[in-house]
């Protein structure tokens, strides 16, 4: 046997054994569980409250869309892209100051994509028909209801499953209002006030863990979507800023790609998911 294939097959022993060690699925293992900390809070909320500044102000005197803030070439690239049907995906700068995390990871992504030839009204009766959205959004969404509506403002249940190596189900509720700024603009903000991550789901055993006192897969998660009707069409703009637990040492390769990939990877995915459920209704 080559140094080579000995290496690879001793490389190939460490990667059983570690599976052996640690049985990543979260509906069973023991992932050195992290606690979310007042301190790890406090610097979330912070984050939130600038954030909130930052799309307050671009609201009042700035551009709707956020690439309408890039210059002449890049602002054309961009929507050259949207008509042709990608979906925009960038990572969001601090909108701030710094802000002292420790315990946690602030994970900001914006995205875009242009909806042909429908009006705004479709793509918002799509967004508010929450009791329909684990068929427009599976398999991200197992399960989705209205628990209350209030005119424009709702409170809803959503079972979420992420699979990424390991595979997490969460149990979400979410509180949303959405903003009718023009009859061609819109936007929405939505807080999700409870997230517990689901222990054996589907089974006998099913339970929540408390929130907090988990995985720590995702702690919290804020939501802003924004939407314009112009160019014959919609341009939907959704931004996500959430929370999750840091990455410990010995088990980046079980949860690095979990918690660094699924944030972008979701809002892509639910953009597309979007565009689909409103092109089936036309």
């Amino acid at each position: 046997m080559t140094l080579r294939k000995l290496l690879s097959w001793a490389q190939g022993l460490v990667f059983l054994a570690s599976f052996a060690l640690f049985p990543i699925h979260a509906e069973s293992p023991q992932l050195l569980h992290p606690t979310l900390s007042e301190k790890t809070v406090r610097a979330f909320n912070t984050y939130i409250a600038q954030t909130e500044e930052k799309n307050a102000e671009s609201l009042r005197s700035g551009n709707f869309l956020w690439v309408d803030d890039q210059d002449k070439s890049h602002k054309q690239s961009a929507y050259d892209a949207l008509h042709r049907g990608d979906v925009l995906i960038e990572k969001t700068q601090n909108p701030g100051r710094s802000v002292d995390m420790t315990g946690g990871m602030i994970h900001d992504w914006e995205g875009m994509i242009f909806i042909p030839g429908v009006k705004l009204p479709k793509v918002l009766a799509i967004l508010q028909d929450y009791n329909q959205q684990a068929t427009y959004f599976a398999p991200d969404v197992e399960q989705a209801r209205i628990e209350t509506q209030n005119g424009d403002e709702f409170r809803v249940f959503l079972r979420l499953r992420r699979v990424k190596i390991i595979t997490v189900v969460l149990d979400t509720e979410h509180t949303v209002t959405y903003f009718h700024d023009s009859p061609r603009r819109a936007h929405s903000r939505s807080s999700a006030v409870r997230i517990a991550e689901v222990e054996n789901p589907g089974t006998k055993g099913e339970k929540e863990l408390p929130p907090g006192q988990d995985n720590g897969f995702l702690w919290r998660m804020e939501t802003w979507w924004r939407m314009e009707e112009k160019d014959g069409g919609v341009y939907l703009q959704n931004q996500v800023v959430s929370l999750t637990r840091d990455i410990p040492a010995g088990l980046g390769w079980a949860i690095e790609p979990f918690v660094t990939s699924i944030p972008k990877e979701s809002l892509e995915f639910t953009l597309g998911a979007v565009r689909r459920a409103v092109l089936s209704k036309e």
